[in-house]
């Protein structure tokens, strides 16, 4: 079963317009999930059918609610994985969204004023240290400037030693804005 959420619609080549998509109206994450998170969401994947196998030997040789329980605490590992595959910045025509684990904040293009990649102190896969590193900062009109989201690091768990693909990805989002955004006539 394919699951597009893990990977980019295309591969990546320079010579590729950065808006290649007929439609353009379908929310698409424009690089792909890092491997600290894919390895994260496999290994809890892998904890939730323990979870399951012992759901199915309680239920068994105990009572049916017990396995309930036990159950229902693997569909929410699972759950909870799969919202971590979700997570990061995913753009349409209709504007920017990011993901987070706990929420969704999407900002229309009309909205946006500016993205600019800014060296700055960053945390270090989203844990309190901060190491130097890159950020995406999205600037909107309804926010004062300081207290503008970063929507992508250079050491977060999709970019860590990745940082060709976060120049790439940086730039694609900074393409959709500039398409969509308040330059677009």
């Amino acid at each position: 079963m394919p699951l597009p959420f893990l990977t980019a619609d295309r591969a990546y080549e320079p010579a590729d317009d950065a808006l290649p998509f007929d439609d353009r109206d379908r929310w698409r994450r424009p690089y792909r999930p890092g491997p600290w998170r894919v390895g994260v969401a496999a290994l809890s994947l892998l904890l939730a059918s323990f979870v399951l196998f012992a759901a199915v030997i309680i239920a068994f040789t105990a009572s049916a609610s017990e396995a309930g329980v036990v159950f229902g605490i693997a569909l929410a590992v699972i759950a909870g994985s799969l919202r971590l595959l979700r997570m990061g910045a995913w753009v349409s025509a209709r504007g920017l969204r990011q993901v987070g684990f706990f929420g969704t904040r999407t900002t229309p293009w009309e909205r946006v004023v500016a993205l600019r990649t800014v060296q700055q102190p960053v945390r270090w896969l989203g844990l309190p240290r901060t190491v130097q590193g890159q950020a995406l900062i999205l600037v909107r009109s309804d926010r004062p400037e300081q207290d503008a989201p970063v929507l992508l690091t250079t050491h977060n768990v999709d970019f860590l030693a990745r940082a060709g693909s976060f120049d790439r990805a940086a730039d694609t989002i900074e393409a959709w804005a500039a398409e969509y955004g308040r330059g677009r006539a």
